[in-house]
């Protein structure tokens, strides 16, 4: 056993000279690597976003905001389809940005979320500690979803017009 520890330790200490003095072209392919695998991962979460949007249990924003870091960081291609994309793109860009959810999707994910929750508590899980557990989920994303910034689409531009206002008064 030990014979064998140290003839494997030899081998890597020949082979490792040289594959650092490789080319520069391992870096490279290093960061191809990062660049597929932070694409991989990118896709993993919109697609368990996509799902979260109507499974209760999954999480929506985290998962399409890491999704965005992640695109952010290797494709330009597909950062730009999700953040302009039509279904969750403005969704991202507002939350992002700091400006919240609106008024109307938090409505709308609350609603659903204790529909299917409700749903699933009543007719399908007969479980008391999974019904338990199932409630209070959808009481900790209620209370986070009621905690976040609620967006007002026409809130940033009348900020910034009582500002100039305000500038013109002193001038």
């Amino acid at each position: 056993m030990i014979y064998s520890i140290t003839r494997n330790h030899q081998i890597l200490w020949q082979l490792l000279p040289q594959h650092v003095s490789a080319s520069r072209n391992s870096g490279d392919k290093l960061k191809e690597f990062i660049r597929i695998l932070l694409v991989f991962c990118g896709t993993i979460c919109v697609v368990l976003g996509v799902l979260g949007m109507f499974l209760p249990v999954l999480p929506t924003t985290p998962f399409l905001l890491l999704a965005s870091i992640c695109y952010s960081r290797s494709s330009k291609r597909f950062y730009n389809w999700l953040i302009t994309n039509r279904w969750c793109g403005k969704y991202i860009r507002n939350y992002r940005e700091g400006r919240g959810i609106s008024l109307k999707h938090k409505i709308f994910s609350i609603t659903l979320l204790w529909l299917t929750i409700g749903y699933t508590t009543w007719f399908v899980i007969s479980l008391w500690w999974v019904k338990l557990m199932l409630l209070g989920i959808a009481i900790g994303v209620t209370i986070h979803l009621v905690m976040i910034k609620t967006f007002k689409p026409g809130a940033r531009i009348s900020h910034f017009i009582k500002e100039c206002d305000s500038t013109e008064e002193h001038v």
